[in-house]
């Protein structure tokens, strides 16, 4: 069923400093003036195709219904789900390619299937249960406990900044570290962060040695519903400190103040998974909805079906 409550990546503010301010849009269902259903999307040009997809570094976009009437039996909000995800679908803009992951939040896709979308399961991990640090610690692995204790007793020390730069450079040598580039650009990051901060939406969290050097940080971005990891890093020199457990553990006491949930946006990708697993999240389940509207698209993923199928 669907929660009322819009991800920050849903935010008018958000979109605009990731996609740009004209290439995403909004489809809308209003009843008595009110709105009662949204769905963002963001149009990209590709090879002489439309493509509707996400902006870099937006976790989840898809569609957003309000609650049903008190009362509302069970049948009767499912059937009112498929008509107003249906009239949704009908209003996007012409694509050839649509590719969306929808927020855990939405556990009914099947009007999408009806339309011809296809759905892939992916992994989240969230904690759901901020207000007491007592069952937060307890929840931690012990691993992540002794390393909090280890970089609290060698010195190291956590601090909230706004100072993006700083977080870059820490940012950046993580993928050094792995022989990668950034897999987005300074600029923006620095036009995202200048949007976050003007809506009061995201914070830096800095862990720093006793000698004041930087060993590992984290960019969370929050409203009321829900905190998110957005982004971290830590010096590889100094990856042994236990300073990215602290840096987290400490976003996370600060994310108790501000939203419900804290959310480690995924990761589908096994080290990071196993780390962020440490900290006693729900692994939580979320769609990736796609569907291809091309002939030409259809048969380049059909043949690419079948070479895959030739390998095995």
């Amino acid at each position: 069923m669907f929660s009322n409550q819009r991800a920050v990546f849903a935010s008018s503010w958000w979109l605009d400093a990731t996609a740009g301010e004209d290439s995403w849009g909004i489809c809308e269902i209003k009843q008595n003036n009110e709105v009662v259903a949204s769905m963002p999307w963001v149009l990209k040009h590709r090879f002489g195709l439309r493509i509707i997809s996400q902006p870099q570094l937006t976790q989840t976009l898809g569609p957003w219904l309000s609650d049903a009437p008190i009362g509302t039996k069970y049948a009767r909000r499912l059937a009112r789900e498929k008509d107003l995800m249906e009239e949704l679908i009908d209003q996007l803009p012409p694509y050839h390619f649509f590719s969306q992951s929808f927020a855990p939040e939405i556990t009914n896709w099947l009007p999408f299937y009806w339309k011809g979308f296809q759905q892939t399961t992916r992994y989240t991990y969230r904690l759901t249960e901020l207000s007491c640090q007592e069952q937060l610690w307890s929840g931690l692995q012990d691993k992540i406990r002794t390393d909090i204790r280890k970089a609290k007793k060698n010195g190291v020390t956590v601090e909230r900044s706004s100072d993006i730069h700083a977080f870059l450079d820490v940012n950046e040598k993580t993928f050094e570290r792995q022989g990668l580039r950034l897999p987005y650009s300074r600029s923006f990051i620095e036009r995202l962060h200048n949007a976050c901060q003007a809506n009061n939406a995201s914070t830096i969290f800095i862990a720093r040695g006793a000698d004041g050097a930087v060993h590992a940080a984290n960019y969370i971005v929050w409203n009321d519903h829900c905190a998110y990891y957005l982004m971290g890093g830590g010096d590889p020199l100094l990856r042994n400190s236990g300073a990215t457990s602290l840096a987290m553990w400490e976003a996370i006491m600060f994310s108790a103040s501000i939203s419900g949930i804290f959310d480690f946006e995924g990761s589908m990708i096994e080290p990071v998974e196993r780390f962020i697993r440490g900290f006693g999240a729900i692994q939580t389940p979320y769609f990736a909805i796609s569907h291809t509207n091309s002939r030409r698209l259809a048969a380049v993923k059909a043949a690419r079906t079948v070479l895959q199928a030739c390998k095995c």
